[in-house]
């Protein structure tokens, strides 16, 4: 950890008392003796500060807002304390009423960073880069219209696999394997392991299944044919991107990954049995 205690709550003011919170948060951490500055916003941010002052991102509502300050944080290496204000908030394991313990065993080294791989994903058409980003959770090559398929050919490790007629193809990182991936027939993957989930979204074949593979190897998807409809790139559910036949998105594990600050223990599995209801045989 930084030796400078200044921490940025970043508060996505759409959720229900957001701003009562961020007051909150920053009372007990100033308690605590850090500084601590409130960056609210409702769709994006304005003015993008000095994220390299803080030495800590606190992450105030719903996993939507994890993912979008990973963006910021993760390329600088900067820890995420998320606090979830949302419904689910599967990622954003820390509550408004328990975030102080979490972030007190994380003082005090009795709790380590959460260490969670990224995607960089790059779209090209010919030479022309279309799209540059980073992504948390997942990557979703799929049909622009509704209900229309496109073809698409799958690269691993600069190999080709095969083809998929399928709505799209989901690339996740194990963090969202609990979102639109397991949504769509894939599987939960712990958080911590380094692996990429490549899951077609409603294949023309049922024998299109899911497919885990190492962190490390890179994937293509090249756009083969999109008939009536185009193709969309979408990155972490917010960044859209319009894709055409002859696109390529090209994906990678990213050179850092995303830091953050969560409950010890058994949270993944905790969660599953809780938000997902995961539970086994109850007769058992």
């Amino acid at each position: 950890m930084q030796e400078s205690k200044s921490a940025l709550i970043f508060a996505n003011l759409n959720k229900d008392d957001a701003s009562n919170a961020a007051l909150v948060i920053k009372k007990g951490l100033l308690e605590r003796g850090w500084q601590a500055d409130i960056l609210g916003f409702r769709s994006s941010i304005g003015e993008r500060p000095d994220f390299s002052r803080y030495a800590l991102l606190v992450s105030l509502g719903g996993d939507g807002t994890l993912l979008y300050a990973a963006s910021f944080a993760a390329p600088l290496g900067l820890p995420i304390l998320p606090i979830n204000l949302g419904t689910l908030g599967f990622i954003a394991a820390n509550k408004i009423d328990t975030w102080a313990a979490t972030f007190d065993g994380w003082c005090s080294g009795s709790i380590e960073v959460s260490k969670r791989l990224m995607l960089r994903v790059r779209a090209y058409r010919e030479n022309e880069l279309l799209y540059n980003g980073i992504a948390l959770n997942d990557i979703v090559v799929s049909s622009e219209g509704n209900a229309r398929m496109i073809r698409m050919c799958l690269y691993v490790n600069n190999d080709r696999f095969g083809h998929y007629r399928a709505d799209g193809l989901i690339v996740s990182t194990p963090t969202g394997s609990t979102a639109y991936n397991l949504a769509a027939g894939g599987p939960a993957v712990h958080p911590e392991i380094s692996a990429i989930i490549i899951n077609p979204i409603c294949p023309f074949t049922l024998a299109s299944r899911p497919l885990v593979i190492p962190g490390k190897l890179p994937v293509e998807i090249v756009i083969d044919e999109t008939r009536k409809s185009g193709a969309l790139l979408t990155v972490d559910g917010h960044d859209m991107t319009p894709l055409k036949k002859g696109d390529v998105a090209k994906i990678e594990k990213y050179e850092k990954h995303a830091l953050l600050v969560v409950p010890p223990g058994n949270a993944f599995f905790s969660a599953l049995r809780t938000k997902l209801g995961w539970s086994g045989d109850n007769d058992a």
